[in-house]
């Protein structure tokens, strides 16, 4: 322990620069300038005349305090402790098993072992690495603790028989430093940290057998640099993680600073995070909460949304906040649990599901800052094309079930094999689909920006190679239509002309077909993709609806709805005729209606069907099932082992009843549950990138606004019965094209706002939240 004197305002401003400037030049513990939305408050608020869109902090305030998770219990294990994140640094909090102490885990993204020859599993896995203890003098009796939403930050009182430590803790946005200050009273004054290093082994160890020659790395050495300690994790392929702390003592508060470290091949981690946290430590906790705090500030106001479900609303809140602490552009897509690893047999990346499920909810919520998965898959692409075999590497690309942040799936040293299976052969699996199935995300940030370069540099040229790689398979058959042999539909088996490929191939040649006449190319391909959409088999289907594949009916309960994405998330089929609906109906009823392995995400995936139907009741009552059955008291989700994908899908799902803006229209209200008369949506972002304001009240929409980013045909099914008025923000009149159905057309220009009443009206348009039906409890532990 430290005494430090308080530094002058001066000598800290100047020390958090000289801080940030060592940070940037350090590289992988700080979380990028760019990670910073450029958005900020001010600019969010639209000025104009009568029909501007108005809205203040308080709104913010309000719903974000509230959302707040509390403990009044002691949160045991994971699914039940507060959380802490940046994106890269992540620390879960809860007691120490069998002891009188809490747990601080210290866990980080971008650690991992650099073994490729045994697997993305084992050789390539994310790597465990320690934590804290805090243990107090006295035997705990009490706790108080509040994880602050607005503020990123977790507050409250330790109580013991001895006294009380009242507690501050925050993972820094920017410096990617763990600070944890601690105000002790007079018994509590001897209070300790001890730091415990996690043995440096893939996770799945604990449920799996080792492959053949692997072994743990060696344990880690703790060293003392005057006054930092850093326990130095060696890799016995190179390389090191590294986690470095120092403790500084201010009057009677002590304050714990920590951070980790990650280089490979070279041993740089050690004098990296030895030199960050001599930094950050030099400046005081409060003054750090100051850009932190920031941050978060300006991060929330980029989107509002207020439903009368009061548990609900504030689910919402805290996947916002989950998510920003879990991801970033810069940032590794995330691992199955987020940066908060525990035991699990899943310590990597997931694409069969996992991955595209965790970042739906950033369009909606207008947080693109977010979207590594896009800058991942366009940064890695090389590695996309090298997981193909030779014979296709020319025109084609693919990703694997599981991967660790490159990419890799790993495999042989001597590249003797491939890790992505082959259509038509039963090993390695020939699970095909999952980097279309990114891409459809990829393209989804797309639409929802209009970012033509994101359209011309990565969905494009990758789509065009996942697709190119089924073309080399597809055959045509005796009935004149186009197969594919035996692919694997995720987690229920291999079948020719699979739904889950078949699907994504429609939806990859369609979209290469409307990618390359906006970006002006004319490509050789293009009558081969449109020779596929004519040609190609319909979806297998039977008396139950849509199969697995041919042959091959959902015979058994199965949890993914890979078998549906032409429904969801595609948008491919969605009820143009009364017998499609009836199809979708059929499918969703028969694959929810078995029980046994049905899991969270199938009921996420259920409730945003019936959201696509139109059926906001229906919608609601899986979001239900969901939160009764599977979400846990901090809102994390578990499948024999810590996973966040589910709770994140939720939103989402959330974000289907309230908006949707697929097919060139975009949809206010559309699957609304009768009890839910009154919303509040400001700021949504929709495809063909518009911001969305709008507001229902007593059961009907009230008033829908729209600001064009980009000048995108702009068509709105605003749900506003009889005559409607379209003024801009200045209150003058626009021109509109009445379509029926409550939709009109609206020729908006790049940085015009249209707003949409009913004829006559003069609402208030001031954001604000809408009161909740009835009270619920808070998520967490509370009494």
């Amino acid at each position: 322990m430290e005494n430090a004197p308080v530094p002058s305002r001066r000598t800290v401003l100047a020390t958090s620069t000289a801080i940030g400037g060592a940070l940037l030049a350090g590289g992988a513990t700080a979380v990028p300038a760019q990670a910073v939305p450029a958005q900020t408050a001010a600019a969010q608020e639209r000025t104009g005349g009568p029909t501007a869109v108005r809205s203040s902090d308080d709104s913010w305030r309000t719903v974000l305090a509230d959302a707040d998770l509390r403990w009044q219990k002691m949160p045991k294990t994971w699914y039940e402790g507060p959380y802490l994140g940046n994106g890269y640094l992540g620390s879960g909090i809860y007691a120490e098993p069998g002891r009188n102490a809490v747990r601080f885990n210290v866990q980080h993204s971008e650690v991992q072992d650099h073994r490729p020859e045994f697997g993305s599993l084992f050789g390539l896995a994310r790597l465990p690495i320690g934590y804290f203890t805090l243990e107090p003098v006295g035997t705990i009796t009490a706790l108080d603790w509040r994880l602050g939403l607005r503020d990123a930050e977790l507050t409250g009182t330790l109580t013991t028989d001895k006294g009380t430590l009242t507690l501050r803790a925050l993972v820094h946005n920017s410096l990617s430093v763990m600070a944890v200050e601690i105000t002790p009273s007079e018994g509590e004054k001897d209070f300790r940290w001890v730091f415990h290093p996690a043995v440096a082994i893939s996770p799945r160890a604990a449920s799996k057998p080792l492959p053949a020659g692997y072994a743990a790395n060696p344990p880690a050495v703790v060293e003392e640099h005057d006054g930092v300690s850093a326990a130095v994790q060696s890799l016995l392929s190179g390389g090191q993680h590294v986690t470095a702390w120092r403790e500084r003592t201010r009057g009677t508060t002590r304050t714990l600073y920590v951070t980790v470290a990650h280089s490979f091949p070279k041993t740089t981690a050690r004098d990296r995070a030895v030199k960050l946290v001599r930094g950050a430590a030099s400046v005081s906790y409060d003054l750090h909460t100051m850009t932190h705090r920031a941050w978060w500030h300006r991060y929330y106001r980029k989107s509002f949304l207020s439903v009368p479900d009061a548990r609900l609303q504030r689910f919402y809140w805290i996947q916002l906040y989950k998510i920003a602490s879990a991801a970033r552009a810069d940032a590794p897509v995330m691992a199955t649990s987020g940066p908060w690893l525990e035991p699990t047999p899943w310590p990597g990346t997931w694409w069969n599901l996992n991955a595209q499920l965790e970042y739906w909810m950033i369009h909606g919520s207008n947080h693109l800052e977010l979207d590594a998965l896009t800058r991942s898959i366009s940064e890695y692409r090389q590695t996309l094309v090298e997981t193909t075999d030779p014979r296709y590497r020319a025109d084609s690309a693919g990703i694997t079930r599981t991967t660790d942040m490159t990419l890799n799936a790993g495999g042989p040293l001597d590249g003797s094999t491939f890790p992505l299976g082959i259509p038509g052969q039963a090993t390695p699996v020939p699970e095909v689909g999952c980097l279309t199935w990114a891409l459809h995300n990829v393209w989804l940030s797309y639409r929802h920006t209009m970012d033509e370069s994101i359209l011309r540099d990565t969905v494009f040229p990758l789509l065009r190679r996942t697709v190119n790689y089924y073309l080399h398979f597809l055959q045509p058959g005796a009935d004149g239509r186009l197969h594919l042999p035996l692919t694997y539909s995720p987690e229920y088996g291999t079948t020719p002309d699979c739904n889950f490929d078949l699907m994504l191939l429609n939806w990859g040649c369609r979209t290469l077909l409307e990618s390359a006449e906006t970006l002006g190319i004319k490509d050789p391909l293009t009558a081969r993709w449109q020779e596929v959409l004519a040609r190609l088999t319909p979806y297998p289907t039977g008396p139950d609806g849509l199969m697995i594949g041919a042959g091959t009916p959902l015979a058994i309960s199965h949890r993914h709805f890979s078998h549906l994405l032409a429904v969801y998330p595609l948008y491919e089929m969605t009820g143009r005729t009364a017998d499609e609906i009836a199809l979708i109906e059929r499918s969703l009823s028969h694959w929810v209606g078995f029980t046994g392995a049905l899991q969270g995400y199938t009921y996420t995936g259920a409730s945003s069907i019936s959201s696509l139907l139109g059926k906001g009741e229906d919608a609601l009552n899986y979001l239900g099932e969901l939160m009764t059955k599977y979400i846990q008291p901090n809102t994390m989700y578990k499948e024999s082992g810590p996973v966040i994908e589910t709770p994140l899908a939720a939103a989402q799902s959330l974000h289907d009843m309230l908006c949707q803006s697929w097919g060139g229209t975009v949809r206010v209200f559309p699957a609304v549950p009768a009890a839910w008369a009154e919303l509040t949506l400001h700021d949504f972002r929709t495809q063909g990138a518009f911001l969305l304001s709008a507001v229902r009240e007593k059961g009907a929409t009230r008033w829908v606004s729209l600001t064009s980013e980009a000048g995108a045909p702009c068509v709105v099914r605003h749900g506003i019965a009889g005559a409607v008025d379209v003024r801009d923000r200045h209150g003058k009149r626009l021109r509109y094209e009445d379509l029926g159905d409550a939709t009109v057309r609206i020729p908006l220009r790049k940085g015009e706002s249209a707003l949409i009443t009913a004829a006559g009206d003069r609402p208030d348009l001031t954001i604000r939240p809408v009161e909740p039906n009835a009270p619920a409890a808070a998520w967490g532990l509370p009494a």
